[in-house]
């Protein structure tokens, strides 16, 4: 293995200074409810509402603030998105109950959660497209209430009209006008104009991510994302030009973002390192993909595809693009990644926006235990059991000497007393 560019990334740990802000904000909405809300959505994003809530009025008032092409595009990608998620909901139509042992019928049974918030960044970009991809899962899941929030715009108290359009295009039920630390206390906890909910789902910044950490268990969570990642594993019959534009894509997210190539043709790396200089040189987005490529950014040279499985398997990437001349003959040895790309033309961006697969991934090789939200996210499998008297006959002195090892007395009489 040889290193052709070397990355100073590092894995941030979450700053206590970050830990205790969280807990103070969601402490006060914890506490102080809806005041607590609009007192933090003042201080960090100016937004001065008081009824959080976006009514219809503005949701209508959004579609015409955007062009029509930009609804036809949105069509095509919610539709994508959608019919991906009808194929996985497919796969929980195995609802049974079965015999196992004489009187004994156990089974299990798929069943949607009851309420769903949907948090949609706003930051530096109106992030509609991630509306999409968590409200459209949870809708095709049979969610009854799905809430959808995101940041007010910069100095504003309205939410991007692009992201609003989404929001409502995926089938949201309540949109509301709030972002931050105080969008999860509020949805977590309740305030006196929202209702909690039972999953929080959505990336968002170092404020929200701690935040969801913090509040896990008092509400579900897809997971706690990091920053965006790509490894691309190419040999040399890969286009040079499409993978230094895959890892310009990735890098442009923000500045901790990482591209990572590795190839088994140490000139591919090579050309790669010159084509993305080139691109960098008119890219709108400069700043921030130059620097966070020329920081994070890696290409290492692997002798053999075995190697380059290996060394991707233990990095666990987000998105992982597979462009080589015989794909087959590794795709099933890769087993850690959040969404998989294979060949050249199926590059990272049509995941992110319109080929139907859902771009809210586990980073930070959380794709060792865990995928990416999909309608299985919005689902509980639960079990039943159904015992006859036979069943008790036979069981039942099996489970009372069970929990007297245990010294669980009261378990054992419980058996105990069922026994004819």
């Amino acid at each position: 293995m040889e290193i052709l560019k070397k990355s100073n990334f590092k894995n941030i740990e979450t700053s206590k200074i970050i830990k205790n802000q969280v807990s103070e904000i969601l402490e006060e909405v914890r506490i102080n409810k809806d005041i607590g809300v609009r007192k933090y959505n003042l201080q960090f994003d100016k937004n001065s509402r008081e009824n959080i809530r976006v009514m219809r009025d503005e949701v209508v008032k959004a579609y015409k603030q955007v062009d029509i092409k930009f609804i036809e595009d949105l069509k095509i990608a919610a539709k994508n998105i959608e019919e991906f998620a009808k194929c996985q909901k497919n796969s929980f139509y195995n609802n049974f109950e079965k015999d196992i042992y004489p009187g004994v019928t156990l089974g299990q049974k798929h069943i949607p959660i009851n309420s769903a918030l949907a948090y949609v960044p706003g930051g530096s970009y109106p992030l509609f497209s991630t509306a999409l991809m968590l409200i459209i899962p949870a809708k095709v899941a049979g969610v009854k209430r799905i809430c959808a929030c995101s940041p007010t715009m910069k100095n504003t108290n309205e939410i991007n009209p692009k992201t609003l359009v989404a929001m409502d295009m995926a089938g949201v039920d309540e949109i509301y006008a709030l972002g931050g630390v105080q969008a999860i206390g509020a949805f977590t906890y309740g305030t006196d104009s929202i209702k909690p909910v039972d999953i929080i789902v959505g990336p968002g910044n170092k404020y929200v991510t701690e935040a969801k950490r913090q509040c896990y268990g008092n509400v579900g969570i897809d997971f706690v994302a990091g920053p965006s990642e790509v490894l691309i594993i190419a040999d040399e019959t890969a286009n040079s030009s499409y993978i230094a534009a895959d890892v310009l894509a990735q890098c442009e997210h923000d500045y901790n973002a990482r591209g990572i190539l590795i190839t088994t043709d140490k000139k591919l790396g090579e050309e790669i390192l010159k084509k993305v200089d080139d691109i960098l040189v008119d890219l709108p987005t400069r700043d921030i993909a130059k620097s966070s490529w020329e920081n994070n950014g890696e290409i290492i040279y692997v002798e053999s595809l075995d190697e380059a499985v290996k060394l991707s398997n233990e990095i666990a990437p987000e998105h992982l693009e597979v462009v080589v001349k015989n794909s087959d003959e590794i795709v099933d040895k890769l087993i850690n990644y959040g969404s998989l790309f294979i060949g050249d033309l199926s590059a990272e961006v049509f995941g992110d926006y319109v080929s139907g697969t859902n771009h809210t991934l586990p980073t930070q090789k959380a794709a060792r235990y865990t995928g990416g939200v999909w309608v299985g996210t919005f689902m509980k499998t639960c079990t039943t059991q159904r015992l006859s008297q036979r069943a008790v006959d036979l069981l039942a002195p099996v489970a009372h000497d069970l929990a007297i090892e245990e010294g669980l007395y009261a378990h054992a009489n419980a058996a105990k007393i069922r026994m004819k």
